[in-house]
């Protein structure tokens, strides 16, 4: 099962590393969305600070509502994902594998960039480091949730639009943590209930998001 886990991630990081233009124009978006505010509000450092947390999670929100289309869209164009609904091995574990790939691909890269942006904010280095935590322990989710969507809007025209109203009532509990850890350690009463919260959140994810993704992909298919 880890070998079949691990070749579906690396077909998909193979064929996004193709299509770079689409991983570009992703991190690209959450890059400008986060720089804006500064621009537009002005140089008062304590505004900024109070609105960090939430600017940076609102754009990674948006920015990977951006990037679920993709998670099962070339398959289902291409044929290959009835193949994959043929194979003897269990669905949700294939499932796993192109939430996998499409973190590392979408999620990771703005992680990476998080604390370069929050420069901008005047965060300190302990605030900044939450916030990194934050987003490994939210992005990932929001991979999760999104690829239920993803599944059941699959083949859909207008199915971008469909989806982040279908996933996005689901993603604001993780918006509100993620963005109430920083904020609480910022204001030095300590993050770790929030964070807590996420990693609960990320965990119930991980278990009922691939099955309930698999059972959509077999809807949308047939």
């Amino acid at each position: 099962m880890i070998k079949t886990l691990w070749t579906v991630v690396q077909r998909d990081l193979t064929l996004a590393l193709r299509n770079r233009s689409d991983l570009i124009s992703n991190l690209f978006f959450f890059i400008i969305v986060v720089s804006l505010f500064p621009l537009g509000i002005g140089p008062e450092l304590e505004t900024l600070r109070l609105i960090a947390p939430g600017v940076v999670w609102v754009a990674a929100l948006l920015a990977s509502m951006l990037a679920l289309e993709r998670i099962f869209a070339s398959d289902f164009d291409d044929g290959s994902l009835e193949q994959l609904l043929l194979t003897p091995q269990p669905l949700p574990l294939l499932v796993v594998g192109k939430i996998l790939a499409h973190w590392l691909v979408t999620g990771v890269p703005l992680v990476m960039i998080s604390p370069i942006l929050g420069i901008q904010y005047d965060l300190s280095s302990d605030v900044l480091w939450i916030l990194v935590v934050t987003l490994l322990l939210g992005t990932p989710a929001l991979s999760l949730i999104g690829a239920i969507g993803a599944a059941l809007t699959l083949g859909l025209r207008g199915g971008g639009v469909l989806n982040a109203l279908l996933v996005m009532p689901l993603t604001i509990p993780v918006l509100i943590f993620g963005a109430g850890a920083v904020e609480a350690s910022a204001s030095g009463l300590g993050g770790e209930g929030h964070l807590y919260m996420m990693a609960a959140i990320l965990v119930v994810s991980l278990v009922f998001a691939p099955l309930a993704a698999a059972a959509a992909l077999r809807i949308s298919v047939e």
